[in-house]
């Protein structure tokens, strides 16, 4: 059997307890320790603090101003080039909606609805909500609530027909309309009711007929519209 051997150690001191001292010849290197005053560091909780306050009355503000991003205003939102495209788009085109602006301006949908959003909180642009559509007007008061409908009811096509004949003088019955623009009577009814409902339609009995024409409150501003949407086809 083998046995085991003692095995001698011998423990010696290093060569010197000193701070920083190499012992068999290496680099060292000292770091730096920077010291920070209790106090300093009280007043950086406390500025925490008041910043997370802040941020739970004004969140938007602080959030984006932290995150490095302009805080948008009534005097530089107009500075971004995109949301200047779909202002000026809004504004030539009165009544357009969010798939129409993604069309023309090409940019992406949440994009535009990002940008229009800023454009809305700055009063820049306005709502108008009608039949499941959001349509955009320039905020300008430059229209009032029943110019809004009769622009927005012009943006419809077959509204846009119906209109033009009655304007002109061509058809103004049911059954002209309804030869005119080749669709059913029911159609044309279902139509005619809804033009009758914002006030741009009156209806006068003559006879059996019943005769449609534009409201003379808004017969100008029917024509006004109405070439607009020519020229802007034209174009």
């Amino acid at each position: 059997m083998a046995t085991a051997g003692a095995t001698e150690y011998i423990i010696e001191p290093i060569s010197s307890d000193q701070f920083g001292v190499p012992i068999n010849g290496e680099k060292v290197v000292e770091l730096q320790v920077i010291e920070i005053p209790y106090w300093q560091f009280l007043l950086w909780l406390v500025t925490v603090n008041i910043l997370v306050a802040i941020d739970l009355i004004c969140p938007n503000r602080l959030v984006f101003a932290i995150a490095g991003y302009k805080i948008v205003n009534s005097g530089n939102v107009l500075d971004n080039p995109s949301r200047f495209s779909i202002y000026t788009y809004i504004k030539t085109k009165p009544g357009a909606y969010i798939s129409e602006i993604v069309g023309k301006v090409g940019l992406d949908r949440e994009i535009i609805k990002y940008h229009i959003k800023a454009l809305e909180a700055q009063n820049k642009i306005e709502a108008y909500r009608e039949g499941g559509k959001t349509r955009f007007f320039e905020n300008s008061f430059a229209y009032n609530n029943e110019e809004i409908k009769i622009i927005s009811a012009l943006q419809n096509v077959m509204n846009q027909r119906i209109i033009l004949e009655i304007l002109t003088c061509k058809c103004n019955t049911n059954t002209a309309l309804a030869r005119e623009l080749r669709v059913s009577r029911a159609t044309i009814s279902w139509y005619i009711k809804n033009l009758r409902e914002i006030g741009l339609i009156t209806e006068t009995k003559e006879g059996r007929n019943t005769i449609y024409s534009i409201n003379h409150v808004y017969e100008l501003v029917v024509e006004k519209h109405i070439k607009h949407l020519q020229d802007s086809y034209n174009n």
